[in-house]
């Protein structure tokens, strides 16, 4: 047992480790099931240094969508900056009939809601930085922050402010989130500023990614208003759905390692696609008799996928640079 790990559990749980295995690792963790010594089974994420969030972003964002009462979600034991302790869910193999309550569990989840795009936590995605921040239709913008300013009440530039409101997360100033309509048009900008240009950026930076490469995708941005499809209100998403995040157990898809917003729900479909979720076609079928979607939605899902591939080339290296490119060309040629 890593007398380390064993010690930091105690402290994030409030009980003692009875047993401790390691099970493997990812990005700057390691992974770990342990067993408390009041009999709980837990499955734990430690790190050798602070994260500067990462694990109080799991966390807030598994709350978040457990409270939507729709698809489950492992419970949030504790966690600090380097620990994140939830509950043990026991994995099994997924089949037709689990697939389809999934896409129902995944519609009702995105009916839930969320106060706007973004959250009012600082994000991540794995180990990197997901900027949750508002960008809002001028409509929507509050008085008090200035010209050109992109603030809801509630918030300031340096952060979540507003003295103890709360939406569940345990954060400041979450009331103040869910106040803020976020404004059904505003994802198509938003969605560009916050989601696809940061990773980019960051790839051009690492010399992943050439000029050119860089111009392909921008050329997409430009038309984003026309690509993106009919406006939605802001859906409360898991946003980082590939089939490795779905866990599942006991006939149901549990969502685990979530990068939770309220975003676009379409979002979650292409990523469920991109990797190649087990039973696809079986959990569309199934949201869409909860949920149907906007026609068209099939050829918006390059666009949807060009967060997630930018974020593995960021994190991976060139080996997503075709796929990326592939997608910023299928929206050219709409």
């Amino acid at each position: 047992m890593s007398a380390d790990a064993a010690r930091r559990l105690e402290r994030v749980t409030g009980a003692g480790v009875r047993e401790l295995r390691l099970t493997g690792s990812q990005h700057r963790w390691q992974h770990y099931r342990a067993v408390l010594a009041d009999g709980r089974e837990v499955f734990a994420k430690v790190a050798g240094a602070d994260l500067g969030g990462v694990f109080a972003a799991e966390a807030h964002g598994l709350r978040w969508l457990g409270e939507a009462g729709s698809a489950p979600v492992p419970s949030v034991l504790g966690w600090d900056e380097a620990t994140l302790a939830v509950s043990w869910v026991p994995p099994c193999r997924p089949d037709a009939v689990t697939a389809a309550r999934f896409g129902r569990d995944l519609a009702r989840l995105h009916g839930a809601g969320a106060g706007g795009f973004g959250a009012p936590w600082p994000g991540f995605i794995a180990s990197l930085s997901l900027p949750n921040d508002w960008h809002l239709p001028p409509a929507a913008r509050h008085p008090d922050a200035g010209h050109g300013a992109d603030v809801p009440p509630g918030r300031s530039r340096a952060g979540v402010t507003g003295g103890g409101g709360s939406d569940g997360t345990g954060v400041a100033g979450g009331a103040g989130w869910a106040r803020v309509a976020g404004g059904a048009g505003a994802w198509p900008d938003w969605y560009a500023a916050r989601r696809v240009l940061p990773y980019l950026r960051r790839a051009v930076d690492g010399g992943v990614l050439s000029a050119a490469d860089a111009a392909a995708v921008e050329a997409v941005l430009a038309r984003i208003a026309e690509l993106a499809g009919p406006a939605e209100p802001p859906s409360r998403i898991h946003g980082d759905l590939w089939s490795g995040n779905v866990l599942w157990s006991g006939g149901r898809g549990w969502l685990i390692d979530p990068a939770a917003h309220g975003g676009h729900r379409e979002t979650d479909l292409a990523m469920l696609a991109l990797f190649g979720a087990p039973y696809l076609d079986r959990i569309l079928d199934a949201y869409q008799e909860v949920s149907p979607l906007a026609p068209g939605w099939q050829q918006r899902v390059p666009l949807h996928q060009l967060h997630p591939l930018l974020v593995h080339v960021c994190l991976f290296g060139g080996a997503y640079r075709d796929a990326t490119l592939d997608a910023a060309r299928a929206l050219r040629a709409r």
